[in-house]
This record gives C-alpha cells, sequence and structure tokens, in this order.
C-alpha cells in the first residue's frame, strides 16, 4: 500500500492539459432501481445489482449507527450536502479530463477542491480508456459505472474519485478498494486487457493536495475476494 500525501497550503490553478483519449466502445446499460436497490439490465437481458449495491453491505451498519447517534434529521442534511459536492467535483473531474471545460461552471465552494484534484490528474493520468463508463460481470453477476479507467504513472489503472471534509484512515476506505477491484475485473473480461493497479483520489476540504491510495495486482486479488463474498451475501439476504 502506498498513501501520497502533500502539506502544502498554496492554492493551486487548474492546469489546462490535453489529455490522450483511447476510450474503449462499451455499450450503456439501462439501469432502475427495485426496493432500495439500483440493477442493471446487460445486453442478454440479465439484471444485475451494482457494484455500490454490493460495496455497500460493508459500511451499512456503521452508517446506521452514525445517524442514530447525530440524529435523522442532521444526517440527512449532511449526506444530501456531501452528495451533491461529490456529484459536482465528479462531473467537473469528468469535463476536465473529456476537454469539455469551456461552458462549465464552478462553484466557489468547489474550486479549491476541483483545482487540487484537476492539477493531480493533470501531473499523473493520461491515456484515457473510461470516463464514467458502465461495466458489467457475468462472473460477478454485478454491474456499475466506473469514474475513469487510465494510466496513472504510466500503469493501466481504475480510478476513483471521492471527497471527504478531512482526510481519511485506510481503514475507512476498505469498501472503496473492493469497488475498484470489481471494476477492473469487469474491464478485464469485457476487454481482455488486464488493470494491474487501483487508485483512489479523495479531494479533501481545505488540503492542496488530494490525498491517494494505491493498490497493486496482489491488494487487488484480495479485495476482488472479498467482493465475492459479499456477493454471495447479497444473494442470501435477498432470499431470505
Amino acid at each position: 500500500m502506498e498513501e501520497i500525501t502533500h502539506l502544502q497550503k498554496t492554492s493551486p490553478k487548474m492546469i489546462d492539459k490535453q489529455f490522450n483519449l483511447m476510450l474503449s466502445d462499451l455499450q450503456k446499460l439501462p439501469r432502475r432501481n427495485v426496493n432500495g436497490k439500483r440493477l442493471y439490465e446487460t445486453p442478454d437481458g440479465s439484471f444485475y445489482p451494482s457494484v455500490t449495491t454490493i460495496t455497500g453491505q460493508m459500511t451499512k451498519k456503521a452508517i446506521t449507527e452514525w445517524r442514530a447517534r447525530v440524529g435523522e434529521k442532521k444526517a440527512n442534511e449532511i449526506t444530501k450536502i456531501a452528495a451533491a459536492r461529490g456529484t459536482s467535483v465528479h462531473k467537473l473531474c469528468e469535463h476536465y479530463i473529456l476537454g469539455t471545460m469551456d461552458d462549465v461552471k464552478i462553484m466557489p465552494s468547489n474550486k479549491e477542491m476541483f483545482d487540487a484534484m484537476s492539477n493531480h490528474l493533470a501531473e499523473h493520468v493520461d491515456n484515457i480508456r473510461v470516463v464514467e463508463g458502465f461495466l458489467y460481470s457475468d462472473f460477478l453477476r454485478s454491474a456499475g459505472q466506473v469514474d475513469c479507467i487510465a494510466e496513472y504513472d504510466g500503469v493501466l489503472s481504475v480510478i476513483d474519485f471521492k471527497t471527504s471534509k478531512k482526510k481519511k484512515p485506510e481503514a475507512w476506505c476498505q469498501n472503496y478498494f473492493v469497488q475498484e477491484a470489481a471494476y477492473s475485473f469487469m474491464f478485464e473480461e469485457r476487454t481482455q486487457e488486464q488493470i494491474p493497479q487501483l487508485v483512489t483520489i479523495i479531494g479533501v476540504d481545505g488540503e492542496s493536495e488530494p490525498q491517494v491510495f494505491i493498490k497493486n495486482t496482489k491488494d487487488r486479488n484480495q479485495y476482488l475476494l472479498k467482493f465475492l463474498e459479499l456477493r454471495e451475501l447479497f444473494d442470501q439476504q435477498s432470499s431470505s
């Protein structure tokens, strides 16, 4: 495991970069929510639960306890604000990589975080294979939408964008790594191109550099086994 952190506090400005787009031809998958669970329909008509539905089982207990501790009203407010910020920063990263920033407005509250993340992307990421692409696996019986697949420091990687009010201990990020491992397997199943690296980039409030976790192939295989366990647990809970 490698964690990259930087202590510099000066606010960066977005680097103007044109990324090399080598986008894979991935089919869009229809999706729908059933009993609070997101399902994707694959080309052969199968319906698979989303990756986040599966990995969400890892944090369900902790989230339930947190909501009870702070109260439902406060929890809903915090969740709504965090979700809106996460969606906004995700879209900004997508536009930045695709070179479609010209008509995009950046909210002042998101600018510092996005500048930090975009500059990190400019310095470390290129040769883009997927941006917000749909993936599925018949072996994993799951599907989802991956943030980005590209080369990170020259190594093909699943790259996941996250946002946070403060830096996270690695122990709090295990569900991210499991999610990324599933996406890497799905991409390999669909394209026969192996992905040896997982990268989590977390934009953090008040930080001029994002928090970054990097996982190698050995790590990925362990997280993939965890995903398979969670997939079986999902089946057990669905049938009970």
